[in-house]
This record gives C-alpha cells, structure tokens and sequence, in this order.
C-alpha cells in the first residue's frame, strides 16, 4: 500500500517519529522492513522470483518480506507479511536473526530500511501475491553455489543479508 504510514527510527531503532512511506522514500528516512527467510526441512530454503513491477525483477529475494506499519508490533507484521505473501496462516514457528540497516536508490526511491531479519521454519507450498512470478527450492549446498557462480540471480537486498548475517553461504 504506497499511503501506508510508517515509524520514523533512528540508528538505534527507536522510534522517533512518522510518516507516509511514498514520503520515507522520496526522502531516504530510516524505517523498519521485516525480513524473512523461510526454511523447510534439512535447511532447504525457498525464494521467490519478483514480478516486473517490483524492484529487484526477475531476481531471487526473500520470500518473505513488507513494512512494519505505525505502531504495529514487529512479529505482527512479520505474521501479516507472511500471509500476504507467502500464505502462511495460523501460528508457525519462527526465530528473529538479528537487524541492520541497508540502503539504496532505485526506481526512482530512495530506500533506507532497518531490517529486521528472521527466519520461519516450514514446507508448506507457498501461495504467492502478485509481488512475485514463481519460486524455487535451493539447499544450502545449492545455494551457496549459485550465490557464489551466478550473483546476479539475486536480488541485491538478498545479497546484502546473506553478506550480514550468513556469510558462510559464500565461501
């Protein structure tokens, strides 16, 4: 939703004001993104393949992924994102990752998420939203080959957190 209106954070994450998204990217302010990495069985992680409207098109990114609204509890929104976008409904289980600021221009915005990484634990086929074309299983070992042969497959927020918080995908 472009008018939905967002936490204004600092550095630290604290709250310190707020504002409508179309505005947090028109001016680069630092607001929360939720971020998740859905994991199955043997640690066989599942991505999806963006659609032509969004900003990473045809690449692999998280599966899971939105804005944490104004006022909204985090793991509330990682709930409600996860629904839209991957279906999952009811309790499932999951784990917070840790948090890192990433920013970037593109399309026009200027992008300056604090995002708030976790990973959900499940198998279930996912339901897609219009966010994205498909998706695919890669195990770790398939992952880590491809992250290293073809990076640009990726999309470049995908990039940046496996460089943060699972580097050792990459050597």
């Amino acid at each position: 939703m472009a008018n939905e209106l967002l936490d204004l954070v600092n550095e630290k994450d604290e709250v310190i004001g707020r504002e409508w998204k179309y505005k947090m990217h028109e001016e680069g302010l630092l607001h929360r993104t939720v971020i998740a990495e859905v994991i199955g069985n043997k640690r066989v992680w599942t991505l999806v393949k963006q659609s032509a409207d969004k900003q990473d098109t045809e690449q692999y990114v998280s599966a899971v992924g939105g804005h944490v609204r104004s006022g909204e509890n985090i793991e509330d929104a990682l709930k409600r994102e996860a629904k839209e976008e991957f279906g999952l409904s009811g309790e499932f289980n999951f784990k917070f990752i840790g948090k890192k600021i990433y920013n970037r221009e593109i399309k026009g915005n200027k992008e300056n998420h604090y995002f708030l990484i976790y990973e959900i634990y499940t198998d279930k086929e996912p339901i897609l939203d219009s966010e994205s074309v498909g998706y695919k299983r890669f195990t770790e070992e398939e992952l880590s080959k491809e992250l290293k042969e073809n990076p640009n497959k990726f999309g470049p927020p995908f990039l940046f957190i496996i460089k943060e918080f699972y580097p050792k995908l990459l050597r």
